[in-house]
């Protein structure tokens, strides 16, 4: 017998070379007919997988992110398998799941696929699936795969078993199927009951553009039928909702090629905005003693290899700009961090003055590479409501929770209620990547994971997702669509202050090392527009709108009287504009629905006549007719009960 502990704590006894599907039969019926994938002791196995020893055993169906890799992963193989039955010759290369689904990466030599051919791959897909086949993982010599595929004349297949390891080499069989492979799969095809081939597009083997170019065909697959139908609706509003559809409609940012790739242009509604969103930061840091400093947009190359951040992100940086001074380089900013140590630099400290509380809205720069940018999501230039707070170890605690307070408030105020702190630690195995000693970094993981712990946030940890210098608490944030998006972060640091050897004189009167805490609630403000643009659908909450009432005259004979409505809205700080274009009434209030204005104010003589205004409210229809200060009671009542006090 070998002891299995389960996520709960729990021990089952079962005979040695149980299988998990076995494990999950002793515990119902119900868990084996739904469990689709397993980790034993940390690796991810198959279901039928035999137990030799005790360990921790974690089962997965479709509703958990392993489940869906699993599901997706399987799907891959099921995807090439269809293909090459309808396309003989093709030659197959790799096939992961994804985020939201999966692709696999063909050379289909003469052949070619389109649209028009999805639907004959979905019924293959399916006629294939329903077979029940079982997936099976077996170990192959490397001189084994390597004859299969030269025999094949496959020579992708070949290129990544030369670079595999003897003894690390396994195929996945189902039907008369079989890939290289690594694991981790679905019991059968027939769990796979829908569906879709989203899209075929080029990709060049391995992402280098110098390789031959592969057509890569993206799928999704679900165990019910329902679930793709929802899944494809929820796509639909998707489309609806992507922030550079919205963006170009309500006029907020654009692009131009000859500013150049991943570069934003705000156009004034969006700069006004953004300078709304600014202060109302703004606003809650001064309460919060934050002091705002700037910085410029370059450094000297020196700077940043101080730092670290040219050793490592120099490849996804700008290239250093040569000045006509001989051996003098700067970089376009890829982080404000070291521009703030040598703020804290300015000047000594003594511990009575600290902690000391940097911020700054700083525009920082990155290489990415062209085909990874996507609107305001992935960008070259972003600007990042950055802060760095040096304080001392004894302070770190409390100022860690505050920020932790701080970053809730956003979102409250913002309407983002459903998320998750992700815990971001090193990598257990490999320390390479980081910089610092192993007893600052166990410090500063056992500080995020005890405030965490304290505020109650809900909290998983992800080894490996650490920034080079310090880990961090990362708040991933679900929509209102259900999708995640990383907003926010909070970093404990003991290393910068290290390389820039900054200090403070203790009661002792001796030196003594800072903890330094990066934090950015926002993220960067273009992501972070760009997801509440997708989140709200363009309807910002009030307070925030470019735009808060639109007056729309029945005539020209009634520009005067809108010119006073418009006066008396601004006196109050409600922010109004007049329609004054010789359209009709019905097409003036359908263009203020397309640019989401939430009131629209209509007038003609009866308002004049009385002095009201009638008030149409966006996606509700009309509201009657209103005194003026009567509305204006209205639109403020509605500001002050979405925006939330710090």
């Amino acid at each position: 017998m070998i002891k299995i502990t389960l996520p709960d704590g729990s021990i089952k006894e079962v005979a040695k070379n149980s299988t998990p599907f076995d494990v999950a039969r002793s515990i119902s019926e119900g868990l084996a007919r739904v469990i689709i994938s397993a980790k034993f002791n940390g690796t991810t196995v198959e279901t039928v997988t035999p137990l030799t020893t005790d360990g921790s055993l974690v089962l997965y169906t479709f509703d958990s992110p392993e489940g869906k890799n699993a599901f997706w992963h399987s799907s891959a193989h099921v995807l090439a398998q269809a293909v090459q039955e309808l396309y003989p010759g093709v030659k197959l290369t790799i096939g992961p799941a994804i985020e939201n689904g999966f692709y696999y990466d063909l050379d289909l030599g003469e052949n070619s696929i389109s649209e028009n051919d999805f639907p004959a791959i979905e019924k293959k897909f399916l006629e294939l699936a329903r077979g029940k086949h079982a997936f099976q993982l077996r170990a192959v010599s490397k001189a084994d795969a390597l004859a299969k595929y030269q025999a094949e004349g496959n020579e992708f297949k070949v290129e990544l078993i030369e670079n595999l390891a003897d003894g690390e080499i396994t195929f996945c069989d189902h039907s008369d199927f079989t890939d290289l492979c690594r694991g981790g799969h679905i019991p059968h095809t027939g769990l796979i009951k829908a569906v879709k081939v989203m899209s075929a597009a080029g990709a060049y083997w391995r992402g280098d553009e110098k390789n031959k170019q592969l057509t890569r065909l993206y799928g999704v697959s679900f165990p019910k039928q329902k679930m793709l139908t929802e899944h494809l609706a929820l796509l639909e509003e998707a489309k609806k909702r992507d922030h550079r559809k919205l963006g170009k409609e309500l006029e907020l940012f654009t692009f131009s090629q000859k500013v150049g790739q991943g570069l934003p242009l705000w156009l004034p509604k969006g700069a006004a905005l953004r300078e709304r969103l600014e202060q109302f930061l703004k606003k809650a840091q001064k309460k919060a003693g934050y002091e705002m400093v700037m910085t410029p947009h370059i450094g000297q190359k020196e700077l940043y290899v101080t730092s670290g951040h040219y050793e490592k992100y120099g490849e996804d940086s700008f290239q250093p700009i040569k000045t006509p001074k001989m051996d003098e380089e700067f970089l376009l900013k890829p982080m404000n961090c070291p521009h703030h140590c040598e703020v804290y630099n300015y000047k000594p400290y003594s511990y009575k003055d600290l902690p000391k509380r940097f911020a700054e809205f700083g525009t920082v720069y990155r290489y990415e590479q062209s085909g990874e940018l996507h609107g305001m999501t992935r960008v070259r230039s972003f600007t990042q409501d950055d802060a760095h707070i040096f304080c001392t170890p004894e302070q770190l605690d409390q100022e860690f929770k505050d920020v932790i307070d701080l970053v809730l408030y956003v979102f409250k105020a913002l309407g983002f209620e459903d998320f998750t702190a992700q815990v971001s630690l090193r990598d257990k195995e490999n320390h390479d990547k980081y910089i610092g000693s192993d007893e600052n970094w166990d410090k500063a993981e056992q500080a995020i994971i005890n405030a965490s712990a304290e505020k109650g946030l809900k909290t998983v940890v992800e080894y490996g997702e650490a920034a080079f210098y310090g880990p961090k608490l990362d708040f991933m944030v679900k929509d209102a669509l259900g999708r995640s998006w990383q907003l926010g972060t909070i970093q404990v640091d003991y290393n910068l202050p290290e390389r820039f050897d900054l200090t403070y004189k203790g009661a002792d009167n001796a030196s003594h090392r800072p903890v330094m805490i990066h934090r950015a609630p926002f993220g960067s403000m273009e992501r972070f527009i760009a997801v509440l643009l997708e989140h709200t659908g363009g309807n910002f909450p009030l307070w925030l709108m470019p735009e808060q009432v639109i007056i729309l005259p029945i005539s020209d004979k009634y520009q005067k009287y809108a010119k006073k409505v418009s006066e008396l809205l601004e006196n109050s700080e409600i922010r109004a504009l007049i329609d004054s274009r010789s359209e009709k009434t019905g097409r003036k209030i359908r263009d203020a629905e397309v640019k989401k204005i939430p009131y629209m104010i209509i007038v003609g003589e009866k308002e004049e006549g009385e002095g009201t205004v009638s008030i149409r409210k966006h996606g509700e229809g009309d509201l009657g007719s209103f005194s003026i200060e009567a509305f204006i009671k209205l639109v403020q009542e509605e500001v002050n009960s979405t925006l939330v006090q710090f």
